[in-house]
């Protein structure tokens, strides 16, 4: 129990110091920020976003976001640039360096090799008077009191604060960008995210059978159509256009009501005015529709209102909307 509550108590502070430092973060907004987000706005190129250790990886996720919210941007490591990817960056080129500490050996070769190509620097770093702070073109002062870690060796704070400080440069200039649902969805086309900005009714229907029956289908025929379109569902359909809808349950309920159903009807068991959705409305107005009104299949129509379809929760559990 004793080793519980150590953990907890060390889960609980480390959470509680980077909580205390990323709160301090927003005061260090500036307008050498807004400048420095300007600059990558008004800018043709890339943004090549480096660093070494931690900050190489904290440099890969900022790199991910910029690039899913409209700004494009590579990674470069900095150490295989002093070694031959500084042909990576080009003359329109935005380089934005990240670093605690500012003055990394690699910092300092790197630094003057990129100035001396005439790209702008862009620094996240903790240290204003450093090597890397004193020479950038913009500061993001991403500063930290100390590391989480007991030593205040272990990048953890510092790290924290400098992906904070990339996700605000990112949303700040999707925000300049104008960058909508719709955007992402074109980066994300195979994410459920983007699947439920873009995915359409119509794509999910247009795969299934199409059960239909009249009203004056016997209810054998009926259990038939069901059965073999295997959507546990039928439309009860009059000139193209629905009048109503039998449900598996539909028939359950009336084997139990029915003595003899030799003479029964479509009409005579199905319910009016069902819940149907547009092809063309998003597939997560349909799920919408399906929850509120706790069923699992929802009749389709086209522009005309004519019965078009049928449209299954499995559909959308299958494309990962759900």
């Amino acid at each position: 129990m004793k080793q519980h509550n150590q953990i907890i108590s060390t889960a609980k502070e480390t959470i509680d110091l980077e909580a205390l430092a990323i709160s301090k973060l927003s005061e260090l907004i500036d307008i050498e920020f807004a400048d420095a987000v300007l600059h990558i706005y008004n800018s043709s190129g890339r943004v090549v976003v480096t660093g070494i250790g931690k900050s190489a990886n904290i440099a890969t996720k900022i790199v991910a976001t910029l690039n899913s919210t409209g700004t494009p941007a590579i990674f470069m490591h900095a150490a295989d640039a002093i070694h031959g990817d500084l042909g990576t960056i080009t003359e329109k080129d935005v380089v934005v360096c990240i670093s605690k500490s500012g003055d990394t050996p690699e910092i300092k070769v790197l630094v003057p090799f990129i100035q001396s190509r005439g790209n702008k620097i862009i620094a996240i770093t903790s240290n204003r008077d450093s090597f890397l702070g004193q020479r950038a073109d913009f500061v993001l002062h991403a500063y930290i009191d100390k590391e989480a870690d007991p030593n205040n060796l272990a990048p953890t704070t510092s790290t924290t604060a400098q992906l904070v400080m990339g996700d605000a440069m990112a949303m700040a200039l999707l925000k300049l960008r104008g960058f909508s649902s719709q955007d992402f969805a074109r980066f994300h086309p195979g994410g459920s995210l983007g699947k439920r900005l873009y995915l359409r009714v119509g794509d999910l229907s247009k795969n299934n059978l199409k059960p239909e029956v009249n009203a004056q289908t016997p209810v054998k025929d009926v259990i038939i159509e069901i059965s073999e379109k295997m959507l546990g569902v039928t439309a009860v359909v009059d000139n193209g256009k629905i009048i109503g809808v039998i449900t598996d349950g539909d028939l359950r309920r009336m084997l139990i009501k029915a003595d003899n159903i030799s003479q029964l009807k479509a009409i005579d068991i199905m319910s009016e005015n069902p819940k149907r959705v547009n092809k063309d409305e998003m597939a997560v107005r349909a799920l919408e529709i399906m929850e509120n009104n706790d069923i699992t299949q929802l009749l389709v129509t086209d522009e005309e209102d004519n019965y078009a379809g049928i449209v299954h929760i499995h559909d959308l559990t299958k494309e990962g909307i759900i």
